[in-house]
């Protein structure tokens, strides 16, 4: 008797396939694990990680703060949020700053 007969299989809604439950829990873990990765690209399209410094490259209106922040502006020290196009940082005069990545390149 093949072992693979004793085995439950379950249905698997992205291929539209009967597979074996095994291999579902590890399609399922290995989704997850790629999941967590958020690439978060500047404007030129480099890679952004924590803690780069950034520099925007238009000048920016500061909603709810009544202040403009320059071209050329350095932004140190960024956090990734999660979402793929914004980051969150600190400056000086502005604090929980978060910034679409389309406005800065890594510098």
């Amino acid at each position: 008797m093949n072992s693979s007969a004793d085995e439950e299989f379950v249905y698997d809604e992205a291929t539209g396939e009967w597979i074996p439950a095994s291999q579902a829990a590890a399609n399922a873990a290995a989704g997850a694990a790629a999941a967590g990765v958020v690439e978060v690209r500047d404007s030129v399209g480099n890679l952004l990680a924590d803690g780069d410094s950034v520099t925007l490259i238009k000048d920016l209106k500061v909603k709810g703060a009544n202040q403009v922040l320059k071209r050329g502006t350095v932004i140190r020290s960024i956090r990734l949020t999660g979402d793929s196009q914004e980051i969150d940082c600190r400056h000086d005069t502005i604090k929980g700053l978060v910034l679409r990545a389309e406005f800065v390149k890594k510098g």
